[in-house]
């Protein structure tokens, strides 16, 4: 099949950072035909039963499992009694041509079916992609990279000190953080592989690059609020979000609180 195409019903479609993201919905049980898929493909469940054949292995998936299929491998799929969501996201050659740079090999097939660490990378990219009005090319390519990264096999050195380019990586956002940043403006000032750059960042600031960038913004976001004449459309939109509803999510994940909420605390008291 094409890219950004499935059996089924697509309630969602956003392209962007080289890959296609798609939410996905079958609503009735059934068995699909025997088929494979132009692009190498993640395809995270997020509700129903499914399962697959693949050359003599027949897999069987609950909600919040994920798995890796490389483009072209043919496959049977079982759509369980209550029908299935999916979330996947596709790539494009380019992603391929990245992770040849770093040793990283896309022609094998990854499973997680017990929650791991990439369930949650995705389901975050999810909400960075279909809900977004526009997404930021930075939290995209950097949840994309750690997502590669594994099922890539990409290896990890092991260092025990923070790299000499962090630094100026992080000087770099906190100084930029209310731009659009890419994933590629921060390698060449690292001087390192995008891939690299991800894994390492978060391996020495217990985040992702994404998250760390939005906890910049609703900083700056808080200093905004303190004039209170200033709205929380135009100040979503000056400090880096799409619109006020993806500044709304990313606030309260942060603070516990709408930004509606946290203003009405900085009103005086009398």
């Amino acid at each position: 099949m094409s890219g950004g195409h499935f059996y089924g019903k697509v309630r969602g479609r956003v392209v962007h950072s080289s890959a296609i993201f798609t939410d996905l919905r079958h609503t009735i049980p059934r068995q699909l035909p025997n088929h494979s898929h132009e692009l190498p493909f993640f395809g995270l469940l997020l509700d129903g039963q499914y399962g697959e054949r693949y050359g003599r292995q027949h897999k069987q998936f609950g909600p919040f499992s994920i798995m890796f299929r490389p483009a072209g491998i043919p496959h049977q799929d079982e759509i369980g009694p209550r029908g299935v969501r999916f979330f996947h996201f596709e790539l494009r050659p380019g992603w391929k041509n990245r992770l040849a740079e770093c040793s990283g090999n896309l022609d094998l097939a990854y499973e997680d079916a017990h929650g791991g660490g990439m369930v949650w990378l995705a389901l975050e990219l999810m909400r960075e992609t279909l809900g977004a009005a526009q997404p930021d090319p930075l939290c995209v390519e950097g949840l994309l990279a750690e997502i590669v990264a594994i099922a890539a096999q990409v290896p990890v050195e092991e260092k025990h000190q923070p790299p000499s380019w962090l630094p100026r990586v992080k000087d770099k956002l906190q100084t930029e953080h209310c731009r659009r940043l890419t994933l590629e403006q921060l390698s060449q000032e690292a001087h390192v592989h995008p891939v690299h750059l991800s894994r390492v960042f978060r391996r020495f600031q217990k985040e992702g690059i994404g998250e760390y960038v939005h906890r910049l913004r609703a900083r700056t976001a808080c200093t905004y609020m303190l004039k209170l004449e200033i709205p929380l459309s135009e100040i979503s939109l000056s400090t880096g979000f799409s619109d006020q509803s993806h500044f709304t999510r990313a606030f309260r994940k942060i603070t516990g609180m709408t930004p509606q909420a946290f203003r009405v605390t900085l009103r005086p008291s009398c």
